[in-house]
């Protein structure tokens, strides 16, 4: 991404967002909305002693004129590396996870397998994902956090994931677990561009965030915190998974709608191996059917992007004789890298070959009839199809 300029406000621990988080085009013109003397912090509350020094601040919501997705202007808050979940207090919420990791860890097959949680906090969820029966790692930046997960006996590195060159301990990892922290990232690409390169290829993973959809259905213009910087529908947080590489499995509201639950699969690099396998084959079918009526005694029809593309990765420059085209604005020219003359159908009549390979595309069997009407038998007649060379008869 292009270097994004910032300014800093006083007592926060990074910079406010002039663009987006996520595509890093432009904010429309003017925010969204405009909350002012909005409480700093949802988290770290002031106590008796810091009262005093407790001060508002103003909050800005924009969105991003490219991708679409809602996110506050205004710097992270400066624990934003830390996760803390009051929520895990609730049995309910507890006897839903039990449910939802079980389920989980059956469905792909991660029994005993290497998962890790991404903002484990402490560590009220990774003892459950252990529970369901995946062998489970946390990350975790808050040192009281990482200490209090030790003496549980959990397995949890003081780590905060933020870029793409981050390699994790154990890694890869069969599964990831990213649970309501997504949304407080100032750098969302570079979290999730470090966890894919801390995966095994066959990867999935569970993205939940709040559900910004919800909000704007209810109205609910109390959801906007400093906490949160970013609010994903679940438009925009397909977009900006599958961005940093994930393909999208099931994306489902839960919780009493409140939270979005993405399940993704890490994103398989394309194997283009046939297109190897293919071009050699096409190129020995070529080959043989010019060395079949000698030197200079073949021609192709078409100067189309598909023939020009076909005669370089077949190796044809000086092996045919010219290519005809109806085109009068390519005839007399010559295809670009092969450097063979282009020509007028007339040529065929007045400087003959014995055979032509028609390469049209779509045109291919009309060109095919022009050639039977006007030539009939004097000319072999060959069409490139997608399958290879078809010989017409």
């Amino acid at each position: 991404m292009k270097s994004r300029p910032s300014t800093h406000l006083s007592g926060m621990s990074q910079s406010t967002a002039l663009r987006c988080r996520v595509c890093d085009r432009d904010f429309y013109a003017d925010p969204l909305l405009r909350f002012d003397n909005m409480p700093a912090v949802a988290q770290h509350m002031p106590d008796a002693a810091s009262i005093a020094g407790d001060r508002g601040v103003d909050l800005e919501v924009c969105q991003c004129s490219g991708c679409g997705l809602v996110q506050l202007s205004n710097a992270p808050v400066p624990y934003y590396r830390e996760v803390i979940r009051a929520a895990a207090f609730s049995g309910e919420m507890r006897s839903f996870r039990e449910t939802q990791f079980g389920s989980f860890c059956e469905k792909y097959a991660l029994s005993g397998k290497n998962v890790i949680e991404i903002g484990c906090g402490r560590g009220e969820f990774l003892s459950l994902l252990q529970q369901a029966g995946m062998n489970s790692y946390g990350l975790e930046y808050g040192e009281a956090s990482v200490s209090h997960c030790a003496g549980a006996g959990l397995k949890v590195m003081r780590v905060f994931l933020e870029d793409a060159a981050c390699r994790l301990e154990h890694a890869p990892f069969d599964g990831f677990f990213l649970l309501n922290f997504l949304e407080h990232l100032p750098n969302p690409n570079g979290t999730l561009s470090g966890i894919g390169n801390n995966l095994s290829d066959e990867a999935v993973g569970l993205v939940e965030v709040p559900n910004f959809d919800m909000i704007l259905r209810n109205n609910l213009f109390t959801e906007f915190i400093g906490d949160h910087l970013l609010y994903f529908t679940r438009e925009t947080l397909a977009m900006t998974l599958q961005t940093n590489g994930f393909d999208i499995v099931d994306c489902s509201e839960i919780w009493h709608d409140y939270i979005i639950s993405a399940t993704v699969r890490k994103r398989k690099r394309l194997d283009l191996g046939s297109f190897r396998d293919s071009r050699e084959q096409l190129r020995q079918e070529i080959t043989d059917y010019i060395v079949r009526y000698g030197a200079n005694k073949v021609a192709v029809w078409g100067a189309g992007h598909q023939a020009l593309a076909t005669m370089a990765l077949t190796d044809l420059a000086g092996k045919i004789k010219y290519v005809v085209d109806s085109a009068t604005f390519k005839q007399g020219k010559f295809t670009p890298a092969t450097q063979i003359p282009i020509v007028a159908p007339d040529l065929l009549e007045s400087d003959p070959v014995a055979a032509v390979i028609v390469m049209a595309a779509s045109y291919s069997d009309e060109v095919v009839g022009i050639l039977k009407q006007r030539h009939g038998g004097q000319l072999d007649i060959a069409v490139l199809r997608d399958y290879g060379l078809e010989i017409v008869r």
